[in-house]
């Protein structure tokens, strides 16, 4: 009796330390590698397993009282494909989910090219929608085409593949896509796969991407198979050491992270792996974060990666979706043309007050804006870019409204280099179709999210607009996939 009294005993203590190991942030000095533990976040915490970033909407601002806006420039694009995925499975879209710029920037628009520089903008005014005293200004951004016939890349892709990977929309849907993506490189290109869950392995170092070192490539890709728990900051760490590794000079050097995001990582330990990110982005070395499957989705974790990590961030949730991402806008997401881009935007006493819709957390100060070491965004390839921003004119407005600039390190020659453009908007810009397709997108942001500054916003109204839009929209797939998108979100109960 004696022995079993003491077993319950010992049995108890064990359940109370085991208990203290999940409720307090984890003590990362014992972990393998120098690594970081990680911690298993509550499930009955808001959101399920899904979670987001808080996001606080920006108020009107008065130009009286602050007569510029600066924010970080980037084409994540994860948002508008989390969107997409809720509505077609019919459940409520989460709110916080909801980045209006990343839906805005999912397509693609018919801005001005550049000539002599990497970027160029374009800008256009129209009545707002939704706000009958408010006026819309969008400032649309296009980057120069990357020629990368003579570009070398070295990429590693780094794999979740723990066990909440399993099942055809997460690993499996991650194996096609990088067999898409490993058909459209080059024989020069270096390959590496590294993969984590209960620890990590190295499951392929450089591979050259020859015909006969593509085969060698995809059937390391195949035999991958999700099982184990997480252990995402070893892995990453071991990506980047050999990146570093194979490290080409004047070439493509990335890391390519596929997961589901569930890390599992305590507060304590999130703040270190976004330092280790940061600190690794000064190396030259790029990062590309891919979102995949629902259930145990930590956008905000890869968000946070994505923006630490000179990067940027898509969500993949079919094979339609896959090949946007791996072949259509390869170069795009693959190739950076300006790396720390950033904007400013100054308004004139033509305009009361002005609303950023969208860049929430991206909002940067004027001292990073006018410091070229500060870390901003990275715009790829032949991209469009946009911000939308809604203004209430003065009473007596006329000619110059604003001066936009944006500012960047040109990356496509020998030698990095600071430049700039810059643009004036006056009251007599004229509208355009792609300002009234990006109206009709940001109103559905603002619906989707509740927002307290959506007015008279409608899913009506928007359906009504995009009708008179067919001929722009025209044969664009995207769009016209917008417009279903729409149309099913409207035959819900969700949104009225």
């Amino acid at each position: 009796m004696k022995k079993l009294l003491s077993c319950i005993a010992v049995l108890a203590v064990s359940c109370t330390l085991i208990s203290g190991c999940f409720s307090r942030a984890p003590d990362n000095s014992g972990a393998p590698n120098g690594g970081f533990w990680f911690e298993i976040p509550d499930a009955n915490t808001e959101g399920g397993n899904y979670v987001y970033d808080a996001v606080k909407e920006q108020d009107f601002t008065s130009v009286s009282d602050q007569a510029s806006s600066y924010f970080s420039l980037d084409r994540n694009t994860a948002s508008y494909s989390l969107v997409r995925n809720q509505i077609e499975r019919g459940v409520e879209v989460e709110a916080k989910g909801v980045r209006i710029e990343e839906m805005i920037n999912y397509f693609d628009y018919g801005f001005d090219e550049p000539e002599d520089k990497a970027v160029a903008l374009t800008t256009a005014l129209s009545p707002c929608p939704w706000n009958e005293d408010g006026t819309l200004l969008s400032v649309g951004l296009k980057t120069a085409e990357y020629n990368t016939e003579y570009v070398n890349a070295n990429y590693v892709f780094l794999i979740d593949v723990s066990g909440s990977m399993s099942g055809d929309s997460r690993l499996g849907l991650a194996k096609k896509g990088l067999k898409m993506l490993l058909n459209e490189l080059g024989e020069r290109d270096l390959v590496s796969v590294v993969t984590y869950a209960s620890g990590v392995d190295t499951v392929l170092d450089g591979g050259e991407c020859s015909a006969k070192g593509k085969a060698k490539i995809e059937s390391a890709i195949s035999s991958l198979t999700a099982s184990g728990s997480t252990y995402g900051s070893g892995g990453i760490e071991r990506a980047y050491a050999i990146a570093q590794k194979h490290f080409i000079t004047d070439g493509n050097n990335r890391v390519i992270i596929i997961s589901d995001g569930d890390f599992n990582v305590g507060m304590s330990s999130t703040d270190a792996l976004k330092e280790f990110i940061q600190d690794k982005a000064k190396t030259n070395i790029y990062l590309s974060v891919i979102g995949v499957g629902m259930g145990n989705t930590r956008d905000d974790l890869l968000e946070t990666l994505a923006k630490s990590g000179n990067g940027n961030y898509a969500y993949c949730d079919d094979e339609k979706e896959a090949r946007k991402i791996f072949i259509e806008e390869l170069k795009s997401n693959l190739f950076t043309v300006a790396k720390d881009a950033k904007a400013g935007v100054t308004f004139t006493s033509a305009v009361n007050k002005y609303r950023l819709i969208g860049y929430d957390t991206k909002l940067i100060s004027e001292d990073d804006f006018n410091n070229e070491k500060a870390d901003a965004g990275e715009i790829g390839s032949s991209l469009c870019v946009s911000a939308l921003y809604e203004i209430i004119l003065s009473d007596s407005a006329e000619g110059k409204l604003a001066d936009v600039e944006v500012r960047y390190k040109d990356v496509t020659g020998e030698a990095e280099k600071s430049d700039s453009v810059t643009r004036a908007v006056n009251l007599n810009d004229q509208s355009s179709d792609d300002l009234s397709f990006i109206s009709c997108v940001a109103e559905f942001g603002l619906i989707l999210r509740k927002s307290e500054y959506r007015g008279t916003a409608s899913l009506t109204a928007v359906i009504e607009r995009l009708d008179a839009l067919s001929g722009y929209i025209g044969d664009d797939e995207h769009k016209k996939e917008f417009v279903t998108l729409v149309s099913k979100a409207s035959e819900t109960k969700y949104y009225l």
